[in-house]
């Protein structure tokens, strides 16, 4: 197969979807690996170490999407790359597509299948490409939310760990999850007061048996919710249902009775929100401020520290490519039940049954094989 890689558009975007080691084994197993020219170059990978691994060097965007039977990408198609894809393409990559109908129907019509990091399942039914990720943005939502809480950027102008004789910020995090267990790690070692919220019993007692004692566990219903947003500084959405909506945690009465200048961080902006009043915002402007509340919603947060997120990504997508690559598309389906979690969209149907749910009036394939609408 030829093996298209081309360099990520989306709006501050600084990963790469695979290394050079990547491509050298890809060239050792008989196919030919096609990267655009400076598609590593924002991760720190410069062409010459990928024609030294035997990859073969495109100009262009338009000859990569030209010649790949396979896009294996970073973020989803952005419109001027599905103006590029061709109707039986494979596209390998993060979609997100319950977040967004117009990526949706888009894909449709391109006629691609769709293989989606998102939803592809491992032997223990975990979600092994996007883990690596959700650590990232776990993290950096403790990082990104500190920096919102001071003055500069609309915040209460406190610091997060407190001093001698101040209190530090309470910090509430809704999913205790991989996001949510890394933020929760991550505030509690800045030494704020973390209150994480599921409604995993058996997580939570996990949690509590693994975090340090200034991190609290709460079975999460509306009114435990409410009641805890209310006294926080920084709240963190972290909640993730595979493949399909977020549900709405925090909806726009709750911001009034929060303090003003508090911060939400939606990691969960991908997958629609987990606050009624996000919207997607960006590395260059991150921020906006709704009843005094200072939102951050940026949608590829692992984008900014691009070289340890491409590693990272990478680490766990390159054995998946190397399937997809030997077996085909068919073949990468019947290896297991998880690959096959991982096609979305096929033959202008959905093959998801979560983003089916989350559109029901688009075509979708039924999990008998018929078509329904």
């Amino acid at each position: 197969m030829i093996i298209g890689v081309p360099r990520e558009i989306k709006a501050d975007e600084y990963r790469v979807a695979l290394l050079p080691v990547g491509a050298e084994l890809l060239k050792a197993e008989g196919h030919t690996v096609l990267v655009e020219k400076d598609a590593g170059l924002a991760s720190g990978f410069d062409d010459a170490l990928y024609l030294a691994a035997g990859a073969a060097a495109a100009a262009t965007a338009e000859e990569v999407f030209a010649r790949a039977d396979v896009i294996v990408k970073v973020k989803e198609p952005q419109p001027e790359e599905i103006r590029r894809l061709r109707a039986g393409q494979i596209v390998f990559c993060y979609f997100h597509f319950a977040g967004s109908r117009a990526l949706t129907e888009a894909c449709l019509r391109a006629g691609i299948a769709a293989v989606a990091y998102e939803t592809l399942r491992d032997p223990r039914n975990r979600l092994p490409l996007l883990t690596p990720m959700s650590e990232i943005a776990g993290k950096m939502s403790i990082q990104e939310g500190a920096k919102c809480l001071e003055r500069p950027m609309m915040g209460r102008g406190i610091l997060l760990g407190g001093v001698s004789g101040v209190e530090p910020a309470n910090v509430l995090i809704l999913g205790g999850g991989v996001v949510g267990a890394n933020a929760a790690r991550v505030a509690a070692g800045l030494g704020a007061n973390v209150v994480v919220t599921d409604v995993d019993l058996d997580r939570l007692r996990f949690l509590d048996e693994v975090m340090p004692p200034n991190v609290t566990t709460v079975y999460s219903d509306p009114h435990a919710t409410e009641r805890h947003a209310a006294a926080a500084d920084l709240v963190v959405g972290a909640v993730l249902v595979p493949g399909a909506r977020t549900p709405t945690l925090l909806k726009r009465e709750h911001l009034r009775r929060m303090k003003k200048g508090a911060v939400l961080v939606d990691v969960a902006i991908d997958q629609g929100g987990c606050f009624e009043t996000s919207r997607p915002t960006t590395h260059s402007q991150p921020v906006f401020v709704v009843d005094g509340i200072v939102h951050y919603a940026v949608t590829n947060m692992p984008g900014a520290v691009g070289r340890t997120s491409s590693q990272a990504l990478c680490n766990a997508t390159l054995p998946y490519c190397r399937q997809l690559a030997a077996a085909g598309l068919d073949g990468f389906a019947a290896l297991s039940d998880g690959h096959a979690a991982a096609l979305n969209i096929r033959d202008g149907r959905i093959a998801c049954p979560a983003v089916a749910r989350t559109f029901p009036d688009l075509p979708a394939i039924s999990r008998v094989g018929a078509i329904s609408r």
